[in-house]
């Protein structure tokens, strides 16, 4: 069961910075230099400058410690004195090309310890991030990018009679999204919320690093307090708008030929090619069935020749899991085939990622990758039933878009 507050917010003072369109960015980790030093030209104020801070010569985090109470100081960033909540409606076209609304509520929710009818993940996570984050949140003391979360309950229903009136704030970002926020100081509409969520399980979507850098926090600070709560963005796994699109595996460390050829044998053993051309997902009809992009011969699709061996390669695992197609792919080919464990997925040694079908075969036709496996999206069904028999799936199994932007609001911690 879920513990969510509302929020005294730190945010933007929108007269000072012009609007909240310059100065939001998407989370941390999807950002490259190129796109940090654009989205600083619109606005020095952008909240990159504090998230994903810089420091020539110095401490980032010390860097970011500073810049965030100057702009406090200063009026670029004011703290309500009244708790509220956050309404954020994204209107967005995704990647198969389909209009959608996708609805959250920003709030404060109790950090707790994974488990049934709590908190629970749904990835693996890379052990990197989690210290850059703890490093921050030491340094800054508030939350600055909220955790996109599922709820078994959707709580928007009970914040959609304060929404009548003009949003707070509009912003369009640079992928396409009209991000539409609404501030909801009214207690009654609180409890509402509140209510809902104390009988559903979260589930986490994305910011699985910033969860469990929060539990930490909370550990080393200890006691009660503001830091037993973090930012989330709550969405209703019943939500129209809540879509999940494919991650596609792009493998960079087969640059001896050998390897290749390795490669390519343990695929014939195992698999066989069910379709030539260019792989359409939405045609693979069955688990175990992925595109393999490679530099030579064209692109085809492949289906496991004998899928009863996936009992032996996940003995053990629930049936949600076994027709994971990130799953059957690390363990028959990643493990299988080319010897890579699960630390090697997690730190992503010879492996990288594609969010369209176009990326990877550009990856591979660049020379920068040897092979890519085109997948599936996983269905939201399928997330939830892994989760429920206590399992976390590979990393990159899910692509939730579009992102929670970072910037709306921050989170005191103290």
């Amino acid at each position: 069961m879920a513990d969510v507050r509302p929020i005294h917010a730190l945010h933007y003072e929108l007269a000072a910075v012009g609007g909240l369109a310059d100065v939001i960015a998407p989370p941390y980790d999807v950002i490259d230099g190129n796109e940090r030093a654009a989205l600083l030209s619109r606005s020095p104020f952008n909240v990159v400058e504090i998230d994903l801070p810089e420091s020539a010569g110095g401490d980032i985090y010390e860097h970011a410690e500073g810049t965030l109470e100057e702009w406090i100081l200063t009026g670029i960033l004011r703290q309500d004195r009244e708790p509220s909540l956050w309404a954020l409606s994204q209107e967005f076209t995704g990647p198969d090309g389909n209009m959608r609304t996708r609805n959250s509520i920003l709030a404060a929710v109790r950090v707790e310890d994974y488990g049934p009818g709590r908190i629970r993940p749904h990835e693996r996570t890379q052990p990197g991030p989690k210290q850059d984050r703890l490093d921050l949140t030491r340094a800054t003391r508030f939350n600055l990018s909220p955790i996109f979360s599922m709820a078994a309950r959707n709580p928007w229903p009970s914040i959609q009679p304060a929404l009548s009136g003009a949003p707070w704030a509009e912003a369009l970002g640079d992928d396409g999204t009209l991000n539409r926020v609404w501030k909801v100081t009214d207690p009654e509409i609180h409890r509402a919320v509140a209510w809902e969520m104390s009988e559903s399980e979260l589930l986490i979507a994305d910011g699985h690093h910033r969860y469990e850098t929060a539990r930490i926090y909370r550990d080393e600070v200890g006691g009660e307090g503001a830091h037993c709560y973090t930012l989330m963005a709550l969405t209703g796994l019943d939500d129209p708008g809540l879509t999940v699109f494919p991650t596609h595996r792009v493998l960079t460390g087969l640059k001896d030929p050998d390897l290749f050829d390795h490669l390519i044998r343990g695929l014939e053993d195992s698999f066989e090619t069910v379709e030539e051309g260019n792989p359409d997902p939405s045609s693979f009809g069955e688990p175990g069935c992925f595109g393999l992009i490679t530099p030579e011969g064209s692109p085809r699709v492949l289906r496991l020749k004998d899928p009863s061996r996936l009992e032996a390669f996940l003995e053990g695992r629930s049936p949600a899991y076994r027709e994971l197609d990130a799953a059957i792919l690390e363990k028959v080919v990643f493990a299988g085939i080319l010897g890579m464990s699960e630390a090697d997925v997690e730190a992503k040694r010879g492996l990288a990622y594609a969010r369209t079908i176009e990326d990877a075969g550009a990856e591979v036709g660049s020379g920068a990758a040897q092979a890519a496996f085109i997948l599936r999206p996983t269905p939201i069904e399928q997330v939830r039933a892994v989760a429920d028999a206590g399992e976390s799936m590979p990393p990159k199994s899910t692509y939730f878009f579009p992102k929670i932007p970072t910037g709306i609001v921050f989170n005191p911690l103290s």
